[in-house]
């Protein structure tokens, strides 16, 4: 099957497929800085959506994203490496602790949401405290 009648592949090589991941691109840079102040809505994933949206839409975009004075460490650290840094690690951990004590005081849910939601976060503060915390050495 030549590439050229693949859907996808016509979308994303398309004009009007780089404007869909331009958009998803702003969009998630928009929630990403949303989340800096909203509970429980993740910065970084969004903002490395934004980067991942934007390499496919524009070098420009994705460049500034990337060497973004108070972003692009994190991001270029992840993309290059797959590190989080210590620091980083205790800021998702305080994030993520506030987040569930947030929404335990603020909701009368049932005890199994709770758990539901204590088991979940507590898989996402697993996976990121078990990543790797330094580049590897050259």
């Amino acid at each position: 099957m030549d590439e050229s009648t693949i859907p996808m592949r016509r979308l994303l090589g398309s004009r009007p497929g780089r404007g869909v991941f331009l958009v998803i691109g702003w969009i998630s840079v928009g929630l990403g800085c949303l989340g800096l102040v909203l509970p429980l809505l993740p910065t970084t994933p969004l903002l490395l959506l934004a980067v991942w949206a934007f390499g496919r839409s524009s070098a420009r975009w994705q460049q500034w994203l990337r060497h973004h004075p108070r972003f692009g460490t994190l991001i270029r650290g992840w993309e290059d490496h797959r590190v989080i840094p210590p620091w980083a690690k205790g800021a998702a951990s305080v994030a993520i602790a506030g987040s569930f004590a947030w929404l335990t005081m603020s909701r009368d849910w049932p005890l199994w949401a709770f758990a539901v939601m204590a088991g979940l976060l507590g898989c996402v503060l697993v996976w990121i405290v078990s990543r790797s915390s330094r580049p590897p050495a050259p």
